[in-house]
């Protein structure tokens, strides 16, 4: 597979959560594990070479696209013959072709690429609209009612790719992609997300996309503090952290830190001190993941250790919990539900993949009511605020003990085994359903 992107209508200055247009195709295309074997960019110029202090060439320095085939060429002429001059020097390859101010789904490349033929997906309106087009071997992109010059203005020239697609269509050379030709259902995400292509040439558009971007990248069924109380202080981290280019495993080691900071201070009786680091961790927790997808900068360690952090402390935390209620004493009642609890928890979490497994989909979003149910269900965002009202209501109130934190933990205990009953007889239910398939 090879790539064509038309970079000569370029604004700059136009940067979705800090990363350049063109750099973000590039990101776009390096996770979308497609086997390239060249990626042409087209500049502005009247000389055929691009020398390597190229404003362009200089903006894509980072060093997680070093790896790419990039070859660079400077041409004024008109983009089917741009495309067509490509394809004759690779006659038995197939091409993807952008503008370089588009904002692609990266999902799309490599399903759009299986498929047999000019095919293309068009997305977004007015200025906005956007095109991704895929050529097969032998076609000929030339047209004549495909755009003839680049000395249009920028937002027509801009909209090249959109035209030639368009002509091609009506001269029955291409055809757009089916909406059942794409698998939208994203596993980690829980959700099912329509595809969408956009073109960037304003900041407008660039805010606007940068919204539907940021929306995008949430979870289907999340807990009730992710979904409604977190988002407005997670959008107003990630946008300047994106821009300073803090890479989110730094946010995930702040994260880890007030994690395990929280357990002995809880369990010495300082409570306020160690729910501030709880929902400093809680919320960090939402910023890392969206920083790292809105930026491309997800990797191995990071889901580790996101992931890991996320399953491994909610039991640490309760025994914490009970010892600060109980002022350290193993035989109290608290003591003996967190032990319990400790149990609970991680056989409920064995239910997750082993779901995963037999269904290929996540059995907090298989069917509309475990969507509704993941709101609430035993987890640390949804006990935490319970707890905490709790201890601020036993602090606040006169008389020794802890009394309503300790009933309210009991309850919390509970609930966490209603919750392992459920997600054991949704197991079993759907333990025989055909993998990937979508839920009757």
């Amino acid at each position: 597979m090879r790539v064509f992107i038309d970079a000569r209508h370029v604004d700059p200055g136009l940067r979705p959560f800090g990363m350049g247009l063109v750099e973000r195709l590039l990101h776009a295309l390096r996770r979308s594990a497609l086997p390239l074997e060249e990626i042409r960019i087209a500049v502005a110029g009247e000389e055929p070479g691009v020398p390597p202090d190229h404003p362009m060439r200089q903006s894509l320095r980072a060093r997680p696209l070093a790896g790419l085939p990039i070859s660079w060429i400077a041409s004024n002429d008109a983009l089917g013959a741009l495309i067509g001059a490509a394809m004759a020097s690779a006659p038995e390859a197939s091409w993807l072709v952008f503008a370089g101010e588009t904002i692609v789904d990266a999902r799309l490349l490599p399903q759009l690429a299986a498929l047999e033929g000019n095919v293309f997906f068009t997305g977004g309106e007015g200025e906005e609209r956007g095109t991704i087009l895929r050529l097969a071997p032998g076609s000929d992109p030339s047209c004549s009612a495909a755009p003839s010059t680049a000395s249009a203005s920028a937002s027509s020239s801009g909209a090249d790719a959109t035209a030639l697609a368009e002509a091609l269509a009506a001269a029955g050379r291409a055809r757009p992609m089916r909406r059942d030709e794409f698998d939208g259902y994203i596993v980690n995400l829980r959700r099912e997300l329509e595809p969408y292509v956009f073109a960037v040439r304003s900041d407008a558009a660039r805010k606007r996309v940068e919204r539907f971007l940021f929306w995008s990248n949430y979870k289907g069924s999340t807990d009730f503090m992710t979904k409604y109380v977190w988002p407005p202080l997670v959008w107003l981290l990630v946008r300047p952290l994106a821009r300073w280019r803090v890479h989110p495993n730094w946010v995930t080691g702040v994260s880890i830190l007030a994690t395990v900071a929280a357990i002995p201070l809880w369990m010495e009786g300082w409570w306020g001190t160690g729910f501030f680091l709880a929902y400093l961790m809680s919320l960090l927790d939402s910023v890392d993941g969206k920083l790292a997808r809105l930026t491309f900068s997800y990797s191995k360690l990071g889901d580790v250790l996101d992931h890991g952090l996320d399953i491994v402390h909610p039991p640490f935390w309760y025994l914490g919990w009970a010892a600060g209620l109980s002022g350290g004493d193993p035989g109290s009642i608290v003591h003996e539900a967190a032990i319990w609890m400790f149990w609970l928890y991680v056989a409920d979490r064995l239910c997750a993949p082993i779901f995963r497994a037999r269904t290929g989909r996540s059995i907090h979003g298989y069917l509309p009511i475990d969507e509704k149910i993941r709101t609430f269900i035993s987890r640390r965002n949804v006990n935490l605020p319970f707890f905490t009202a709790a201890v601020a209501i036993d602090a606040l109130a006169p008389g020794p003990g802890w009394p309503i934190a300790t009933a309210v933990f009991l309850a919390i205990v509970a609930w966490q085994a209603v919750c392992l009953v459920y997600h054991v007889a949704r197991t079993i239910q759907f333990f025989n359903a055909v993998k990937g398939s979508a839920p009757a």
